[in-house]
This record gives C-alpha cells, structure tokens and sequence, in this order.
C-alpha cells in the first residue's frame, strides 16, 4: 500500500457495519473511525451542557471542537446520545465541518477504514473500496435488543423496531448527504449472514482489488 489506502463502509443502524469495520480495520492494519462518534460527540456536548438540539450554532462550535484522538465509545454510546446525534447530523454546516476532520483522518497514513452513513458518497468517494452493509429493520432491532438483554438490560421489541424505522427515515430522507449506497459500492446484505461471512466476504472484495493494483 503505498497511498492511504481507503476503505468506506456505509449503512443504517444495526447492520453490523462497526463489527466489520473493526475487524477489516485490524486485519488490514488500518487506522479505524466510526464517524458516527463524531456526531454523536456533538449532540453529547449539547446535552452535557443543557443546550437545545437545534441550536446550529452551538452544534457548530461543538463540531469544531471535536477531537477524534478523544471519543469516548463507552460515554457516546448511551440511546440518548445517538438519537440526539440524528438530529444534529441534519445540520449542513456541522456535517461539513466534521467531514473535512474525517478526510483528514482518512488521508493519515497507511489508510483508514470509516464507517458511517455517507462514506463512500460524501467523505471519502474516491475511497479504494466501497461497502454498502445492510440489514431489514426487523433484523437490527432483534440484534439490538439481544444486545441490551445480554448486558441485563430490558427493553421493548417493537420500540426498538420504531425507533430504527424513525432514524433510518431522517437517514435516508435529510436533504444534505442522505444516507445511500455509492453507485460502485459491494452490497453486503447481512440479515441472513453472520458477521464471520460478512467479514470474508468484504475481504475477497479487498483482496480483489489489491492483487489487481499490485500487478499493475
């Protein structure tokens, strides 16, 4: 790899795409972001600091002042916090902001793996390879709720089921960079494939790619 080489791995919630972000990211020896962190480091500091959601300007001026060397996963993986974060990635200015921090980091040698929702489209559309991971509604709301009842947690099928259906709405259906699959990204569907085949198919698609750039 003689670039930063670039992998962009976009889908909704619960698809699994973090696991195999993690996993590529470790095989590969890359350096790994989950940009929706990012967000999610924004709509934390509003929270923390009692401030209305729709305030673009103070999103802004959190937004700036989000460092990717810092981003508590235990902290901004609370419920709250991620659909707080769905709301401040509507905002163009504060999308814009943190994606110039994500190129960055994706420009940082010997390359990234970023997962999100506008990867392949948005941040990084020149990326080396390009994954669309996805997942029927009801499939990530039944890996989700398994996830809160493994901890000792409770919660309600049909509540997680409603609110992956409003997140993948505002998703899908925000004017400024709506989450889709790049026109050349690999589908990988995964409600009926574990993450084990998930992660073995991504990697012939990769190692496709890179026999054919080293013959070249």
């Amino acid at each position: 790899m003689t670039h930063p080489f670039t992998i962009a791995i976009d889908g909704p919630a619960g698809a699994g795409k973090g696991t195999l972000a993690r996993r590529l990211a470790d095989h590969y020896r890359l350096n790994l972001l989950d940009t929706g962190l990012t967000y999610r480091a924004v709509a934390h500091a509003l929270l923390r600091l009692g401030l209305p959601l729709d305030n673009v300007s103070a999103a802004e001026t959190a937004a700036r002042q989000v460092d990717l060397a810092k981003l508590d996963r235990a902290v901004l993986s609370a419920h709250a916090v991620g659909e707080a974060a769905s709301k401040v990635a509507v905002f163009p200015t504060v999308r814009r902001i943190l994606v110039e921090k994500q190129r960055d980091f994706a420009r940082t040698p010997p390359g990234a793996v970023l997962d999100g929702r506008d990867i392949g489209t948005v941040v990084c559309p020149d990326a080396d390879i390009k994954l669309y991971v996805t997942a029927s509604a009801e499939v990530r709301a039944r890996r989700r709720l398994a996830e809160i009842e493994s901890i000792g947690g409770t919660a309600n099928f049909a509540e997680i089921l409603a609110d992956i259906q409003r997140r993948d709405e505002r998703d899908m259906g925000r004017a400024d960079s709506p989450l889709k699959p790049a026109a050349d990204a690999h589908l990988l569907d995964t409600s009926e494939m574990a993450i084990e085949a998930a992660f073995l198919a991504a990697m012939s698609v990769i190692d496709d790619v890179l026999a054919k750039r080293n013959k070249a």
